[in-house]
């Protein structure tokens, strides 16, 4: 990872409760059911067994990638920016694009982000596009649907 995964320390906790849950309450309710499984003889048609088998190791894969982000996250608590005046991590900003629309964005880490609630991740193209921007700046943004530029309206932190 070539780049710091910064994330809010409310996405860090639900990493970290995604981890707990399952390493401590999924996979060992999985690992009792394949044991009793591989106990009822024949593997080969054992239903209980392949498909449990089979999530473990989805269940492992998980485990991994979660614990490679958190490893690898930076926590960067918004309420502490000292720069309000523009966007950095953290910041919840309104943007009116060339036809007056207006979008209010959350830029959060990568692993946090969801589009749908507004919560838009730091190394997207619009996020990388309005990093730095104050209040009344034009940015251009190249985004899947051609180019757009939006101007920035507002910028908020969450109070500390």
């Amino acid at each position: 990872m070539n780049r710091p995964n910064y994330i809010t320390p409310a996405g860090y906790a639900a990493l970290r409760r995604e981890y707990e849950a399952l390493f401590a309450v999924e996979r060992p309710k999985l690992v009792d059911t394949i044991a009793w499984a591989a106990g009822n003889g024949d593997r080969s048609e054992n239903g209980d067994y392949i498909y449990g088998r089979k999530r473990l190791r989805e269940i492992d894969r998980r485990l991994g990638f979660l614990s490679k982000r958190m490893k690898a996250a930076k926590v960067v608590d918004p309420a502490q920016q000292e720069d309000r005046t523009r966007i950095w991590f953290g910041a919840t900003a309104t943007i009116a694009d060339e036809d007056d629309n207006h979008r209010t964005l959350t830029f959060v880490g990568d692993d946090e982000a969801e589009a749908g609630a507004g919560r838009v991740g730091w190394n997207s193209p619009i996020a990388r596009a309005l990093r730095g921007a104050a209040v009344g700046d034009v940015r251009r943004v190249m985004l899947p649907a051609g180019e757009r530029e939006y101007e920035v309206m507002a910028i908020d932190y969450p109070s500390t």
